[in-house]
């Protein structure tokens, strides 16, 4: 590969790493070309990329990004996970591969520039996603202000019912 080329894919990777909010190294020795296209595919659908790149380049484009604590651990057949809008949805692409293939596994994260073990990402993945939040934080708000026009609701009702039984008493004498 000549200088230019390296120095491109440096550029490239190090955009890549700045948008990031969530890079796994994944160790994939031994994955086949079709398992490795599927995790491909299936990243690409929770809008998630995958990259194999050589590890000194690796190192010189995570250098000076939130995600630079990397930078020393890239050893070995490693591919880059980059996830950039849900941490979350990511680590659970990668996490639900890695309990399908035996050949591929996660090796640690960056979460936002923290650092973190498989067992970080593992438990990353058992979050609930951004859309689940969001739903819950969304019924909480909602529970507020239905539960007081109820509460409102019943001062009136409950006057009615008592005017209703006063009348029922007064017909019935």
């Amino acid at each position: 590969m000549k200088r230019q080329q390296k120095a491109q894919i440096i550029e490239q990777l190090k955009e890549v790493a700045e948008r990031a909010s969530i890079a796994i190294v994944t160790d994939f020795k031994g994955l086949g070309v079709e398992e490795f296209t599927d995790l491909r595919a299936k990243l690409r659908e929770v809008g998630v990329d995958c990259q194999v790149v050589k590890n000194t380049l690796a190192r010189l484009a995570f250098e000076g990004t939130d995600h630079g604590i990397l930078a020393d651990k890239f050893k070995e057949n490693c591919a880059i996970v980059t996830g950039y809008e849900d941490p979350v949805a990511a680590a659970k692409a990668v996490a639900d591969f890695a309990k399908g293939s035996k050949k591929f596994s996660m090796r640690f994260a960056s979460l936002e520039g923290k650092y973190l073990d498989e067992s970080g990402v593992q438990a990353l993945s058992k979050l609930p996603s951004k859309e689940e939040l969001l739903g819950k934080a969304l019924g909480t708000m909602n529970a507020v202000p239905t539960n007081f026009v109820r509460v409102l609701a019943n001062v009136p009702r409950g006057l009615l019912n008592v005017l209703t039984a006063v009348k029922d008493q007064k017909e019935a004498a």
